[in-house]
């Protein structure tokens, strides 16, 4: 900062080029001819990654792999005050969860690094050098509480508050006596009252005449950190980032960045904001809702698939909305220039209904299968802990078939954990009395059943068991096949209602249903 500010008392020269040579862009989507494809995810470490940064980062990560580019993730720590512990590693975990690594991160690094931006003050202090030299910037003396009152007076005159410029026009003596006698001074860029028109990838030609409604802009606090105006150029121009998508809230601040660009001597990326996700209602999706953050999804037991088609699915940017696109059909079907400008309206009620769609490709798959059982293993320990009267349900081959055979009818694992099917994993307690009062034929009932089980183990099929149980009410008096099903469910659940009870046995297995039938016999 010290050197800075001594350059503000020198004559003013043309700024010295910094990284890229200066070039003009096709109003296109940018994919010229040789050019690489650099988009980035920026996201502030003050609030674990949720679903409206999971879209914005998956939308770069679609178009970069779409144009066979890179997606970088770039951390903006430079508020200080706001960061929250363990943020930071919260947002590369959860993109890592959901399949969108980045190819250059804080963790993985890169040739474009450091990729948090605390870590790259004397690139902001070489680009700030280059604008006071050239007086597009200027040193602001102003204190915060003489900022507190004319914001205040702007509120009391129902106006915007807004700087008034007093530093702007200051001369270099009185500059020079600031310096000498008062604290070191915040960098606020000259906005100029003609604002460059702009044609935005997503909104078209666009303009903002920023001098007309605001102040000139702090591109550079008084403790040397950049805001995020200054920030988010620079590290877009050294990062080579040749398209910059991101939220339609930021539309209105890219005037400001242009004229930065063209006051540094750089050219500008192509822009794409980036309509919002709302909510159902159209509110807008907050921090403070607490459930809308991916490790919340995540240790629900949602599927980083699901939460991608879902995001996907509820907005634009496809030539159809469906349901069930896995990753590799999203980049495929991704075409930018279909988003619209319209808000995509997220309804999370459809979530569970996604998720099972999904379930059941990874069920179909064997390697994802696998890790599904393993889950699941987790869960059952988790939840019956000391309840297991036996670890064979732990079995590898056992939680595969439960799995096999409940498929399309559960939304989440920790589905199969719930108390309609803890007769899975652990033994009920059911008395003669209990099948008594569903049946009085319950006993003969259940030693046909026992009849059946002394079958061949080939012939342990859903489709040959329903067809046996239907022929267990013949020569009983008054016993419906509704009331044998009943007394079946009871005896081997312990519940009035559950799966069908064919699928019920076949998941059990012959010998745990011999030993559950046998038991109540004998109560």
């Amino acid at each position: 900062m010290a050197v800075l500010l001594r350059r503000l008392l020198q004559p003013g020269r043309p700024p010295a080029a910094l990284g890229r040579s200066p070039g003009q862009h096709e109003a296109s989507l940018g994919t010229d001819p040789g050019a690489a494809v650099r988009v980035r995810f920026a996201p502030s470490p003050t609030g674990f990654l949720h679903l409206g940064g999971l879209r914005t980062a998956l939308y770069n990560y679609l178009f970069a792999k779409k144009h066979g580019g890179s997606f970088i993730l770039r951390l903006e720590d430079t508020d200080q005050t706001r960061l929250v512990p363990g943020a930071a590693e919260n947002i590369e975990d959860m993109l890592e969860w959901a399949g969108i690594a980045p190819d250059e991160s804080p963790r993985r690094g890169g040739p474009a690094g450091p990729y948090v931006q605390s870590q790259r003050r004397p690139l902001y202090a070489e680009a700030t050098d280059a604008l006071l030299r050239t007086g597009a910037a200027y040193p602001c003396f102003c204190s915060p509480q003489r900022l507190e009152l004319v914001k205040r007076e702007a509120l009391r005159n129902r106006q915007t508050p807004r700087y008034d410029n007093r530093c702007r026009n200051l001369s270099q003596q009185q500059v020079a006596q600031k310096l000498a006698s008062g604290p070191r001074p915040a960098i606020r860029f000259r906005l100029q009252e003609e604002a460059p028109a702009f044609e935005d990838l997503v909104y078209g030609w666009t303009r903002h005449a920023v001098a007309s409604v605001e102040g000139d802009p702090v591109i550079l606090k008084s403790d040397g950190l950049p805001t995020y105006h200054l920030a988010c150029v620079v590290d877009d121009h050294h990062m080579g980032v040749s398209h910059v998508l991101r939220g339609s809230e930021w539309l209105a601040s890219t005037t400001k960045h242009l004229l930065l660009y063209r006051a540094l001597g750089w050219p500008p990326p192509h822009f794409a904001h980036l309509p919002l996700l709302l909510n159902r209602d159209g509110s807008k999706l907050s921090k403070r809702q607490g459930d809308i953050f991916l490790e919340c999804f995540a240790t629900a037991g949602f599927l980083p698939d699901a939460l991608l088609d879902i995001v996907t699915n509820c907005g634009s940017g496809f030539a159809e909305n469906q349901m069930g696109r896995t990753l590799a059909e999203l980049i495929e079907q991704f075409d930018l220039t279909r988003i619209t400008c319209h808000s995509a309206l997220l309804d999370l009620e459809k979530l569970p209904e996604f998720n099972r769609l999904h379930l059941r490709r990874w069920v179909s798959s064997e390697a994802q299968r696998r890790q599904l059982v393993g889950q699941l293993q987790v869960l059952v320990k988790e939840a019956f802990g000391s309840l297991l009267q036996d670890t064979a349900v732990l079995d590898p081959a056992y939680v595969e078939r439960v799995i096999l055979l409940r498929q399309g009818h559960f939304c989440r694992l920790q589905d199969l954990v719930s108390p309609v099917h803890a007769y899975l994993w652990t033994r009920p307690t059911v008395g003669r009395a209990q099948l008594g009062a569903v049946s009085e034929k319950a006993d003969v009932i259940a030693r046909r059943v026992l009849g059946l089980l002394e079958g061949p183990a080939a012939s342990f099929t859903q489709d040959v068991l329903n067809a046996e149980l239907k022929k267990l009410p013949e020569g009983l008096e008054g016993t419906k096949y509704s009331h044998v099903m009943q007394v079946l469910r009871v005896a081997l659940s312990g519940q009035p209602q559950g799966p069908p009870v064919a699928e019920m046995m076949v998941s059990l297995g012959p010998q745990e249903v011999r030993e559950r039938i046998q038991k109540v016999l004998c109560s």
